[in-house]
């Protein structure tokens, strides 16, 4: 039987796998796989699927995708989207996302959840509405600037519109 020797310490003397091959991330590096995977991104506001981005100073320009059904808002590292603010509760608000129409709720937060400035327990956010869990804000984005309003339904009823015009004038010019 062969005896090999593997060491899952790298220079700083720190161990990066548990005992039996498991991997052990550092936060930073958390942060970073999630950024990377869409839970928290850099990249241009989804047409599809809204956002929060962060406009206070430890959050500028971090951005949270909305995904479809209910995302917890909080300090502790259970939620979905966390935000590491001493102003923050462990769990401090849902945001709930249904067919695009997003609404924030308060979850018994000491420090509250604001919608433009305004106390809320519950509240129906529409793009560039402020929402704030105590005293972390974020602007919330449905769509690109100029991004066009039609979407797909309304480009494909556009199409059949102007096809049907075409093949009317078609028909009138040969008819004559």
């Amino acid at each position: 039987m062969e005896n090999r020797s593997y060491s899952s310490l790298p220079a700083t003397g720190k161990r990066s796998s548990g005992p039996q091959g498991t991997r052990l991330f550092s936060t930073e590096e958390l942060s970073r796989l999630a950024g990377e995977a869409g839970f928290a991104s850099d990249g241009g506001v989804s047409v599809h699927q809204p956002v929060l981005e962060g406009t206070s100073a430890a959050l500028k320009g971090r951005r949270f995708t909305l995904r479809a059904g209910r995302q917890t808002v909080g300090r502790g590292g259970e939620n979905d989207i966390v935000i590491c603010d001493p102003s923050v509760s462990s769990t401090h608000a849902w945001v709930m996302n249904q067919q695009g129409h997003c609404v924030v709720m308060n979850t018994l937060s000491t420090n509250g959840t604001f919608v433009n400035n305004k106390r809320v327990h519950e509240a129906t956010i529409r793009h560039g509405d402020r929402v704030r869990f105590g005293q972390s804000e974020f602007v919330f984005l449905t769509r690109e600037p100029g991004a066009s309003r039609l979407g797909r339904v309304g480009w494909f009823a556009l199409g059949v519109v102007v096809l049907a015009a075409l093949a009317g004038a078609a028909w009138w010019w040969l008819s004559a």
